[in-house]
């Protein structure tokens, strides 16, 4: 949820540098370089490739999430933002994805041994921040410079400051495990009902994670189309309770402590239009057996396919209409101008099938195997309800 901040795309080292710097807890990554000096407020030079973990710790969060002791990284993402900063992807990697993973660094001084097939969500566990990011790095062949771990406050203040996101659902959510309980139709949600929305799986698509993904993207989504909108980037008071949220709630790398470096990564965001930044997940199926049982089993030959065009610095786009388990493309929403905000509902009700991501992406775009699903930001798009 770190990205609610960076797509924001205005400068708040002007607004408060100091309070912001101060509320920050770094951790450093390996090879991490303290000695460089930040960059100017403006947009960060080349491409970025930037980890957001999402930590289902419950070490000084208060009362109200139970009293879990573990320390999983429950959401997973990976921003790329392309070198000449014409369009971003952000990958998620579903938690009970079963990967490698490598030695790393145990936080004590020792380290943690490498492991052939578990679970990425434990890579938090194992080793911190830094070890989900070697993780991450050997599954994609991708460097990863950049990295910030946030915890469940943290995406309630954030979604506080921005004023709630405007949800579409399709059928009814009802999850008793996270007291989500929404109609259909369209839902302004922050807070700790936005939190909830984000962690709901038993209340979505199939009831898995897979499904929860493409649920979260629909909310990504009309998130980014709240911060990019005309009220949020001219609105000084809820940019500051964005970076002070981000700030007081979150662990980041050394590469991120600076606020300006926050900023120039936000200025390269900015001026990417809606239907360029793209939502993806990580392919994987369930219903395998030994080390896969109840887990997610990668499918690594569509997966390289979709990171070899990052590694290429191309761009990529799902599937017209292939938005997952969790997620289907709102037949009443007519599809916004590429860079703007319409309004959900205000269209023909045929208008969704006629946006398809390939066309928005241009003919350069690498169109993703059927396995990969995803959306861009333009989209309009509805959580669809656990067995809808």
């Amino acid at each position: 949820m770190m990205a609610v901040f960076l797509v924001s795309g205005v400068s708040i080292a002007a607004i408060a540098t100091w309070d912001v710097r101060k509320d920050l807890t770094v951790v450093a990554l390996e090879g991490d370089k303290t000695d460089l000096p930040p960059p100017n407020i403006a947009a960060i030079d080349g491409g970025v490739n930037l980890l957001l973990v999402g930590s289902d710790s419950r070490a000084g969060q208060g009362e109200a999430y139970g009293d879990e002791t573990s320390n999983l990284n429950d959401v997973t993402m990976l921003l790329h933002i392309s070198q000449d900063h014409s369009s971003a992807s952000v990958i998620s990697f579903p938690r009970d994805l079963v990967v490698s993973i490598p030695e790393c660094p145990d936080g004590e001084g020792g380290t943690s041994d490498a492991m052939s097939a578990q679970p990425i969500n434990v890579t938090l566990l194992y080793g911190g921040l830094p070890c989900t990011v070697l993780t991450v790095e050997k599954l994609t062949g991708l460097e990863i410079p950049f990295a910030a771990e946030i915890q469940f406050n943290g995406v309630i203040e954030m979604s506080n400051a921005v004023g709630g996101v405007p949800v579409c659902v399709a059928s009814p959510i009802d999850d008793e495990w996270t007291n989500t309980h929404l109609t259909a139709g369209t839902h302004q949600l922050q807070g700790m009902d936005a939190l909830q929305f984000l962690r709901t799986r038993h209340g979505v698509g199939d009831g898995s994670d897979l499904g929860r993904i493409s649920s979260q993207q629909v909310f990504l989504s009309s998130l980014v189309r709240t911060i990019k909108s005309s009220d949020t980037l001219t609105d000084v008071t809820k940019l500051y309770g964005l970076a002070k949220a981000a700030a007081s709630n979150m662990q980041v790398s050394t590469s991120l402590s600076s606020p300006d470096t926050m900023v120039s990564i936000a200025v390269a965001l900015k001026d990417i239009p809606l239907d360029k930044i793209g939502f993806y997940a990580y392919p994987g199926s369930t219903g395998g057996s030994g080390v896969y049982a109840g887990k997610v089993q990668p499918n690594a030959a569509d997966a390289e396919a979709m990171f070899a065009a990052i590694r290429a610095d191309q761009p990529i786009v799902a599937e017209a209409g292939n938005t997952g388990l969790g997620a289907e493309v709102d037949p009443n929403a007519l599809p916004p101008a590429s860079g703007t905000t319409a309004d959900p509902g205000a269209g023909e009700s045929d208008a969704a099938a006629a946006l398809t991501q390939a066309g928005q992406a241009g003919s350069a775009a690498t169109v993703l195997p059927k396995s990969i699903t995803g959306q861009s930001a333009a989209e309009y798009t509805c959580s669809k309800g656990f067995d809808d």
